[in-house]
């Protein structure tokens, strides 16, 4: 599916609370770290004091889970934003590591409860890429931020003893 994320209806009734990783691919670095970059401006935007923003790199996509994993138990972290870049080649290594990088942040977050969002770029080629990482096609770290943001709020509300039992 093509296009930009939705965005979010508004804004956090409270500043986010707590810190916030970042844990970005160095594979593809350039496109990755504007992808990291916009994750962090998005966070800021959001309410996110800068120093309570943690920016963790790692060789690949491949490696984002694991990452993910560690910094999630640690329980410092109210969200965790991936982001990455994985290239279509000649082979179907680009199958396997999209996959690889999808499944296990979801599962990070099922197992864990901590928000973890998928800022990782899927594509065909390098433009298209680009086009994804604040083109023509939107930003995906901005958007995984964002998304990052209002889940986080949204499970601090769940757990709230005040919202239990109501819709």
């Amino acid at each position: 599916m093509a296009g930009q994320a939705p965005r979010t209806p508004s804004k956090p009734s409270a500043a986010p609370a707590g810190r916030f990783a970042v844990v970005a691919a160095r594979f593809n670095e350039a496109i990755s770290k504007k992808l990291a970059d916009g994750a962090v401006a998005a966070l800021s935007e959001g309410g996110v004091r800068p120093e309570r923003i943690d920016v963790h790199w790692v060789p690949g996509s491949f490696e984002l889970p694991l990452a993910a994993m560690m910094l999630a138990r640690t329980r410092r972290y109210a969200g965790i934003v991936c982001v990455g870049v994985v290239i279509r080649g000649q082979t179907p290594h680009y199958e396997y590591v999209a996959s690889a990088a999808a499944q296990g942040l979801s599962r990070v977050a099922l197992e864990t409860g901590i928000p973890v969002t998928f800022g990782v770029i899927t594509s065909l080629t390098e433009e298209q890429a680009w086009d994804r990482a604040g083109g023509s096609v939107g930003h995906r770290g901005e958007e995984a931020a964002r998304a990052a943001l209002e889940m986080a709020a949204w499970t601090r509300d769940a757990r709230s003893p005040r919202r239990r039992g109501r819709p």
